[in-house]
Order: C-alpha cells, then structure tokens, then sequence
C-alpha cells in the first residue's frame, strides 16, 4: 500500500488535465461544427451532398499522422499560412496547446458530424411540416424540433467525439509536438514511458484511458435498448405501430401557407388529433 501511495504522489498529473482540456474544447468545436455542417449537407443536392461527405469524413479514413502532417504544413511558420497567423494575429499552433486542440478537433470532427447527419434523417418529416403550418421559423423548427428529436443521436456523437479527441495521438505528436506541462496528453505519455522501459506508469494512464473510453458506448447500448422495447412492444400489442401515411389530403383539408412553389400545400387532423401535411407531391 505504502508502494502505491508513493508511486501516486511521484506521478505527473499534467497529461491528464493538458487531455481533459483538450477534450473538452475539441468537443465543443466538434459539436457546433459537426451540427451546422449536417444540417448545410443534409440541404445540399445529391452531387454536392456527395463531394461534402467526401470532404468532410476524410480525417476518419486517414492515418492521424497523415491528417497531421497536412496541418503542420498549413499552419508551420515556415509556411505562407503558418507565418501570416503569427505575424498578422500572433497566433502560433505548431508547439502550443492551440496545436493540440486544432489537431483533436480535426481528428474526432467527423464522428459528431456523421452522427448528427444520420441523427437528422431519422427526425420524422411530419414534425416538420406540422411546425411549418404553425407558422414557426426555419431556424425556430430546427432548435426547438429537429434537435430535440435528434438528441439522442447527438448525445451519442459528442460522447464518441470526447472520448475521441482524449485519445488522439499522431495529428497531436506530429502538430503540438511532446512538451511536458504544455503539450503532453495522456496518449503521447504513454507513448514516451514506453520508450523508457518505465512499463508501471504507462500501465497507470493505459487504466485511465480504459476507464474514460467505454463510456463513449453507454448512449450505443441505450440506444439498442430502447430500439430492442420498441420492437417488443409493438410485438405484444404494448404499442401502436406507426400509422399509414395518408396517399392524398382528405376534403376537409386546409390550404398552409408553407406551400413549396410548384405546389399546393395542406394539412389536416385524423380522428386522433395527429396532423398531416401534403407538399402537393408526397404525403407526411
């Protein structure tokens, strides 16, 4: 016991709060980015939906190192970018925790991204059309409607996102560098003890990082479940199954002003109070 106290008080604590911040601030990034990024695809034609995807899922599919070294040459002051930011702004990145930060958002973005996209597609387009009638404001449906009803595919995008950028380790190396006290998360830790042969330390913060990332599968297994109820229930009779959209507007119907411009849009209530909407082309 007296072993262990001793090798806790001996140990540098800095990796884990350089990671945390890191993590925190990438996420933030992550989320807002990722968020207005799906819903500017999600609008787009299919050819620029496709280059944008493309685009945006690339640092997924390459090797960290390779992310990072397109950065370094970006934003190196040796660089027409890199030196312009630190001339003009006074902003380094290359050596510097920004270097971290810029390195994990990058590296963990696609993951908040394609979680938001896929989160939006499933928002049930009735929702939408019924808030339209109501008269609300593109921007007031997609705060108070689309991400209400996306959040738990949100959720899960910027726990996989935190716990993605707390791990990044070859865009960082190759950006922010390993400083102690500066630069030095938990991955780069791990990577530099080993080389020392010091197998106890690394053993530590290996622990740390298995205790952080399976929490990142928590809302995956929630999300299972609830889909895992949802099937039983609708299997035992629990529940109703979704209803038969409706192929034309009933008589009754009446004329929204949220028609599109080739069409003529209307809504109506079923005898469960539930409202549908006719674009003119399809049925919601």
């Amino acid at each position: 016991m007296e072993e262990l106290m001793e090798f806790m008080r001996g140990l540098d604590w800095s990796p884990l709060l350089i990671s945390l911040k890191t993590g925190v601030v990438a996420t933030i990034l992550s989320f807002f980015g990722g968020i207005f990024a799906a819903r500017q695809v999600i609008k787009a034609g299919p050819k620029t939906k496709a280059v944008l995807d493309g685009i945006l899922t690339l640092p997924m599919v390459l090797p960290p190192t390779v992310a990072g070294f397109f950065l370094l040459l970006i934003f190196s002051l040796r660089r027409p970018f890199g030196a312009a930011l630190y001339e003009g702004c006074g902003i380094k990145v290359v050596q510097t925790w920004l270097g971290c930060v810029l390195a994990a958002t990058v590296i963990a973005f696609p993951l908040m991204y394609r979680n938001a996209r896929a989160a939006f597609e499933q928002v049930d387009a009735n929702l939408i059309y019924a808030a339209r009638t109501l008269g609300m404001s593109e921007i007031k449906i997609f705060w108070k409607v689309v991400i209400p009803s996306a959040r738990p595919g949100i959720l899960s995008g910027t726990i996989l996102t935190f716990a993605r950028a707390m791990g990044e380790y070859g865009a960082t190396s190759m950006l922010a560098g390993n400083i102690p006290k500066k630069t030095g998360t938990i991955s780069q830790k791990i990577a530099m003890v080993i080389q020392n042969g010091d197998y106890k330390t690394a053993g530590f913060w290996v622990m740390v990082i298995m205790v952080i990332a399976p929490e990142s599968r928590i809302q995956n297994y929630v999300d299972i479940a609830n889909n895992m109820l949802t099937t039983c229930a609708y299997t035992a009779g629990w529940s109703t199954a979704p209803k038969e959209v409706p192929q034309a507007p009933p008589q009754d119907a009446k004329k929204s002003d949220s028609a599109s411009d080739d069409g003529i849009a209307y809504y109506w209530y079923d005898s469960d109070g539930d409202v549908w909407y006719w674009d003119g082309y399809e049925n919601h």
